[in-house]
């Protein structure tokens, strides 16, 4: 009897972890343009990137890595601050850029090190376990599967620093 449900009990958790890793590394056919905008957490980032006209490089081929920062992460930032980046389109597109590395990087595969960006200044990439950051924001959700890349969610606006 023991040994009957201990086999039913092992059977059914190789079958949901088969069954989860599926779920979680299924192929996608959404560009990140359309992985932004499904994302609930990624409302604000969608909204800006629009703004910033960077919706067609988020549909392009890439491949792309999007250190999209979450709506918490906007609602940290000061009101003058976010009022100017949504007044003067060039600095938007030049912050927004700055979150964009022009190549796929899951976060098992994040090496400590300076990565361009889109934007063309160096953003500084670490991972510690399964803690990946970038320069001084936290990934909270990680490896977001888009066709033309991966997005993870952090918890901070980067500013690119100043020429």
């Amino acid at each position: 009897m023991f040994r009957r449900h201990a086999l039913q009990s092992a059977i059914a958790l190789v079958a949901v972890t088969a069954l989860g890793a599926c779920a979680t590394h299924a192929p996608t056919s959404q560009t990140l343009a359309d992985t932004v905008a499904k994302t609930p957490s990624l409302q604000t980032f969608n909204t800006l990137v629009a703004e910033a006209g960077l919706t067609d490089t988020l549909k392009a081929a890439g491949p792309y890595t999007v250190f999209a920062p979450s709506d918490a992460a906007f609602k940290a930032v000061p009101a003058k601050t976010l009022e100017a980046l949504k007044q003067d389109k060039a600095l938007l597109k030049s912050v927004l850029s700055y979150h964009i590395v022009p190549s796929r990087l899951a976060s098992a595969e994040v090496k400590p090190g300076n990565f361009k960006t889109v934007q063309g200044a160096n953003v500084a990439l670490a991972r510690a376990g399964t803690f990946v950051t970038v320069e001084d924001a936290m990934v909270e959700q990680a490896d977001i599967a888009a066709t033309n890349g991966v997005v993870h969610v952090v918890d901070r606006v980067l500013m690119p620093p100043k020429k």
